[in-house]
């Protein structure tokens, strides 16, 4: 209870906060140039190939509508 009390009464403190941030920020282990721009790539390969695949599957389903509803 005591420290619930504590965090109300400190409030907001913006230093504090930045400090903290920062401290958090350190500790963050950053990927390498090569790593960032291998992961970069595999992103947009796997999105293009989700999208020409929902396209096609799309085209299908409305290829099948027409023939059916004509």
């Amino acid at each position: 209870m005591a420290k619930t009390e504590e965090a109300q009464k400190s409030g907001f403190n913006p230093n504090e906060f930045a400090k903290e941030t920062k401290e958090e920020l350190d500790k963050v282990v950053w990927p390498s140039r090569q790593q960032l721009i291998g992961e970069s790539v595999s992103v947009i390969l796997m999105v293009t190939l989700s999208a020409t695949t929902i396209y096609f599957v799309d085209q299908l389903f409305h290829w099948a509508q027409v023939k059916v509803f004509g």
